[in-house]
């Protein structure tokens, strides 16, 4: 058999498998997506659902906890989206800031914003970038949390970002993906770059 004979039946064999589960996914429902491990890029996904969600015409709320800066790309474009509320939520890194009571002050009132979004339905994506630190530091109270979380419209998607995701949020959610560190510019010395770290 010729390698094109082979690798046209290896297709239809996986096509075929592929269609079967397709047709047996019958259920819809608003998803709960967690983006966490050490690696680049969990906020530039979600960045990428918030595109994603947009172009259907639909309507996206993005709370920013610990991050404070105001000046970076993906809220420059997105900020400016009508169907879009992009909130910087944070007064920085828990490293600058080396504050923990104000830290927790500052992050209840950033979930108070997340509550609002959680709770309305027009929202059809909501975005809670870092949300991960927030429980692992204990700057909210889990339980809530999940709980707000659980109890969310019935077809509003989530999407939590952050490293060292607790268990309890991970059993929760529908998908969860892990990046993993290999290799990053910034150990050789390289700054942050315009365009793909702000």
């Amino acid at each position: 058999m010729s390698k094109n004979k082979r690798h046209k039946k290896r297709m239809e064999s996986k096509k075929s498998i592929i269609d079967e589960t397709i047709s047996k996914a019958d259920k819809n429902k608003g998803l709960l997506l967690v983006l966490t491990g050490n690696g680049k890029g969990k906020s530039s996904s979600a960045f990428g659902m918030v595109a994603r969600t947009l172009g259907h015409g639909m309507k996206v709320g993005v709370c920013q906890f610990i991050k404070s800066r105001t000046d970076t790309g993906e809220e420059a474009f997105f900020s400016t989206h009508k169907n879009c509320d992009w909130h910087v939520l944070g007064d920085g890194f828990t490293w600058d800031t080396q504050d923990r009571t104000q830290d927790i002050a500052t992050s209840q009132k950033g979930w108070a914003i997340a509550q609002n979004m959680l709770n309305d339905p027009s929202y059809d994506l909501v975005v809670l970038d870092e949300l991960t630190y927030l429980l692992s530091y204990k700057y909210l109270e889990s339980n809530g949390v999940l709980a707000d979380i659980n109890s969310r419209p019935a077809m509003q998607h989530v999407v939590v970002t952050g490293r060292a995701a607790m268990d309890d949020l991970l059993e929760l959610a529908d998908t969860v993906s892990e990046i993993a560190d290999v290799k990053h510019a910034y150990r050789d010395g390289i700054q942050a770059q315009k365009g793909i770290d702000l």
